[in-house]
């Protein structure tokens, strides 16, 4: 990671965690760089690549803006990463949660119906994976990934296989969130597996209802997080 890259995440980190914003603006270039200790070069270069992901505006004379969360980019995997380090808010959640319920039950039909063999032993093996981090023997939160981007991939549709970018960081987003609020520490096996099951019997509209009923017991647990504390939804 070179200078510039180093701002890039340095200050993209402090504008997801809100130290910098409406109350508490941003420093104009000059500024930041002698904070920074870093060229004025790296800066701004650092500034246009922020401002192209949709964090903040800088213009000749008025300086730099940080723009509010409805202008950053989402889909910039970065930005989601930033996002997944600052604790996100219940809505965020839910609104990752609602993305996918868009996308993969719609994934999971298409690959039951289209049985691309190397794809679904791909969904079995991660599968396994996961029952084995159940175990302590493989990492949860990456064997969880795994299946649910190896679905999107088993839809033979490659769109939806390039959102499996987009997937993963959201996924790493909400699935540590999710299965704190479900008080356990790895998604379950048991429940991922009626999706499997479904594409393995060719069965598309079994496998689009399994994939949308794990999708929709995460989105009741964030809903019942929120009722629980509305004012702590939008933190």
């Amino acid at each position: 990671m070179n200078l510039t890259q180093q701002l890039v995440h340095h200050l993209g980190q402090a504008i997801v965690k809100g130290s910098y914003g409406a109350h508490n603006p941003m420093p104009s270039e000059a500024l930041l760089s002698k904070e920074l200790q870093a060229s004025r070069s790296a800066t701004r270069e650092a500034v246009k690549s922020l401002a192209a992901k949709g964090l903040l505006r800088s213009r000749a004379r008025q300086g730099i803006r940080v723009l509010p969360e409805s202008e950053w980019n989402l889909f910039d995997t970065e930005v989601l990463g930033w996002i997944r380090h600052a604790n996100p808010s219940l809505a965020l959640l839910r609104e990752f949660s609602e993305l996918r319920l868009a996308v993969e039950p719609h994934a999971a039909y298409l690959a039951a119906g289209r049985q691309r063999q190397e794809e679904i032993v791909a969904i079995r093996r991660d599968l396994e994976r996961m029952g084995k981090a159940e175990q302590g023997q493989d990492d949860p939160l990456e064997s969880d990934i795994a299946f649910h981007v190896a679905i999107l991939n088993a839809s033979g549709n490659r769109f939806l296989s390039q959102l499996g970018r987009i997937i993963d960081a959201t996924l790493r987003v909400s699935i540590t969130h999710t299965n704190r609020l479900s008080g356990v520490q790895a998604a379950s096996y048991a429940e991922h597996k009626p999706i499997l099951d479904a594409i393995l019997a060719a069965d598309p509209p079994a496998a689009r209802a399994a994939s949308a009923q794990l999708i929709g017991d995460a989105i009741a647990l964030i809903d019942k997080a929120i009722t629980k504390d509305p004012e702590g939804s939008q933190r």
